[in-house]
């Protein structure tokens, strides 16, 4: 492997994006709800998921978790299935 193909394969994987969950403020989930299916879907800590939950509820909207796609999307279809909203982006 040439010098110029090392160079090459590095930025590759340095420029991947990861995707984003994004949960969404609404006027239905408690914050206990809210912090408790963090915890669940998202392996956060109470800590991790009442900040989340305060977020979203001051700012509208909180990244609550990062990762590829493959990653994300069984974790955001728990978030929605608890009746969250939210999304990959």
């Amino acid at each position: 492997m040439s010098t110029k193909e090392e160079v090459l394969e590095e930025v590759k994987t340095t420029t991947q994006k990861e995707n984003e969950i994004v949960l969404y403020n609404d006027d239905y989930n408690t914050f206990d709800h809210v912090i408790e299916t963090l915890i669940y879907a998202c392996e956060h800590t109470s800590v991790q998921a009442e900040q989340c939950a305060i977020l979203v509820h001051y700012k509208g909207k909180c990244t609550v978790k990062t990762g590829s796609f493959d990653e994300l999307k069984p974790r955001c279809s728990k978030l929605l299935e608890e009746g969250l909203s939210a999304e990959i982006v």
